[in-house]
């Protein structure tokens, strides 16, 4: 046997599940850059999001037509990279399709499945690439995607073509080796496949050489294809493909649109109420009320920035971004993403955080953006995975009126009515009736 193939094999597989183990360890860093957050609920009903809405997609049937093709790209993705686990073996061990005579008849079925998946999804992509780049899809021409996020989408949607392109060569090609009994295709003969066998007219008429040079060439491309997918994951948007189902599991099964008191403000106002209960001396740095960069916000925050998909319909429900208002949910959980990686870079770099003078809020997220929200929920609602822009937002704007005293000034006119009069309007508690009284 020729042990280079298998050494050669087996050096490209270290490496690249290296340098991929060597990036999820720092975005697992990254996100534990977030404070603690208790997160409880019942389990059953966790588990059931994750059926539902990450294997199951719910959300996205809301739109059958797109939710279909994007499911055949998912069945496709997942399932057909079960085929995946026969090449890292064959290229291990030097064999070819080893799984072929374990299987006997269940073999080409499974192969003609794999086949059939990667038609669609080639279909699905070719058909995404034009609904992307030509049709109107307003949330898809957003000023949110210019630049890398619109050209990352692009290069996904091409590459799942020319990968699934490569595994239908390649089993055109070994087919036709093998009805020629060329050693060692026909080791393990499986018989022609439905839709490769299409393509066998294109190679007919080549020699067994040239045959052995497209099925070894489209093997390797396909596996190197494979590998540099998994090493461009962690920087693309398509992360969500692996982080969708922890995220979906650490969902708030909180009822929708409820927000979360701030502890520290219930103990200053604690303090106020009842002073022999506040400490004499301060111990450590006092808490931020609020958010002003990322290592404020919680990791579950900081799990849904790498879990948004970009797909924008958080933003198309906004009511404020439909109304023109500069706010777009979806560009909140982008500026935040950009902003922790930013700060995982500088760790990298000095070996720990070094202040650099920058924060989330302020340089990536303006305050128009945040005075904007309503907090109607409707970009939790609409999130394929249940990611919450809300609750950075809500965060990012405690912070604002809290510690820098910053509201618009029909803003402060509420503030200060809730806090005289206990209630947002201009009345003392004992006017209110007076209306009733009026002729």
């Amino acid at each position: 046997m020729n042990l280079l193939q298998p050494l050669l094999f087996a050096l490209v597989t270290f490496v690249s599940v290296f340098w991929a183990f060597r990036s999820a360890k720092k975005i697992i860093r990254n996100i534990r850059l977030g404070k603690s957050a208790s997160i409880k609920g019942d389990k059953l009903v966790r588990w059931k999001n994750v059926l539902l809405l990450a294997f199951g997609q719910q959300k996205m049937f809301r739109n059958p037509g797109v939710a279909i093709l994007h499911l055949f790209v998912y069945l496709g993705f997942v399932i057909i990279n079960i085929e995946i686990i026969e090449i890292i073996i064959d290229g291990l061990t030097g064999e070819h399709r080893i799984f072929a005579p374990y299987l006997g008849a269940i073999y080409p079925l499974l192969i003609n499945s794999f086949e059939l998946l990667a038609v669609l999804v080639i279909v699905a992509c070719i058909l995404f690439l034009i609904r992307r780049n030509i049709l109107p899809v307003k949330r898809l021409k957003s000023k949110d995607l210019e630049g890398w996020p619109q050209s990352d989408a692009t290069i996904i949607l091409v590459t799942e073509i020319i990968l699934m392109s490569l595994f239908l060569l390649m089993n055109a090609s070994d087919t036709l080796l093998q009805s020629r009994a060329v050693s060692p295709y026909a080791t393990h003969a499986s018989g022609s496949f439905w839709f490769s066998s299409m393509l066998h007219p294109l190679f007919q008429h080549s020699a067994n050489s040239t045959l052995i040079i497209v099925e070894r060439s489209t093997w390797w491309l396909h596996i190197l294809g494979i590998y540099g997918f998994l090493n461009y994951l962690p920087t693309s948007k398509h992360l969500h493909i692996l982080l969708a189902f922890p995220n979906a599991y650490y969902a708030s099964l909180n009822p929708t649109g409820k927000m979360e008191n701030m502890p520290s403000i219930q103990q200053e106002v604690l303090y106020a109420m009842q002073p022999e209960l506040a400490p004499t001396t301060q111990e450590g740095v006092p808490p931020r009320f609020g958010a002003k960069d990322v290592q404020d916000l919680t990791w579950k925050n900081l799990l849904d920035a790498y879990s948004c998909t970009e797909c924008g319909r958080c933003s198309s429900a906004c009511p404020a971004n439909q109304t023109g208002k500069l706010l777009s949910p979806r560009k909140i959980m982008m500026d935040t993403r950009d902003r922790l990686e930013e700060v995982g870079q500088s760790i990298d770099k000095n070996g720990e955080w070094k202040e650099d003078g920058r924060s989330l809020l302020h340089d990536y997220i303006k305050i128009e953006e945040l005075n904007a929200c309503t907090t109607c929920n409707a970009c939790v609602q609409e999130c394929p995975v249940s990611i919450s822009p809300m609750d950075i937002i809500l965060q990012l704007r405690r912070n604002l009126v809290m510690e820098e005293s910053n509201t618009p000034a029909e803003w402060a006119s509420l503030f200060s009515n809730v806090e005289n009069n206990f209630a947002p309007w201009k009345f003392s508690p004992t006017d209110r009736e007076n209306w009733i009284h009026q002729s």
